[in-house]
């Protein structure tokens, strides 16, 4: 596992973002651990933050994309720092991002920062994907704007869970459906490989997995 990874995993558990327990994610399932980002809350967090997401795009698509863009509304800080890291990285890219509901006075529409233009490759950039609703809820946003190519899609942590269709995970199926690649900072496979985790908490992890994921 790349140090980045290691780093990031040891990241959210200092900042309180990964958390073991009992809790209910946005789909209804019971879940042994939690990831909340909304609890990345200071500059300095939101900087180290950009860096990983930088890392992760970098080993996977280099400098294969024109445009970053953050899903309203945790997406907004994410595409934000990650932009920063990347110019420190010497790869300045445009970002954007949407509203939840058009704009019909100044400017208008749906988008903010970056107009996109035909044939840009768009990098979605996301927090965590469990089911893919909201990224499935996002292309058609980009779409309408420009006949744009979808780069890919980044998440902070892959719950590596199953999708609607049952084939493969959530991400995978995103992948599928819109033809672009999908990955993430971590997996849940790699957070279990690297953390000393008590053993009720391994086992109740385990058996979450066996039940919905992939």
């Amino acid at each position: 596992m790349q140090q980045y990874k290691q780093d990031f995993i040891d990241f959210m558990l200092e900042v309180g973002v990964l958390t073991f327990g009992d809790f209910t994610t946005k789909s209804g399932r019971k879940t042994p651990y939690f990831v909340n980002t909304g609890l990345y809350r200071t500059g300095s967090q939101l900087q180290r933050l950009g860096g990983f997401y930088a890392n992760a795009i970098t080993a996977q698509l280099g400098h294969e994309f024109d445009v970053i863009f953050g899903p309203a509304y945790k997406g907004i800080p994410l595409v934000a720092t990650t932009s920063v890291a990347l110019a420190g990285a010497g790869h300045d890219v445009s970002f954007c991002f949407n509203r939840k509901g058009a704009k019909d006075h100044g400017e208008g529409g749906v988008l903010v920062g970056h107009e996109l233009a035909d044939g840009q490759r768009v990098l979605i950039i996301e927090d965590v994907t469990t089911a893919g609703t909201s990224i499935r809820e996002t292309v058609p946003l980009l779409k309408a704007a420009a006949d744009i190519t979808l780069a890919g899609l980044v998440v902070s942590v892959d719950r590596a869970e199953r999708g609607p269709s049952g084939l493969g995970t959530a991400m995978r199926e995103v992948g599928r459906s819109f033809n672009m690649p999908t990955f993430a900072i971590v997996t849940v496979h790699e957070i279990m490989e690297h953390l000393d985790l008590p053993a009720p908490d391994l086992r109740r992890m385990q058996a979450y997995l066996q039940q919905y994921g992939v």
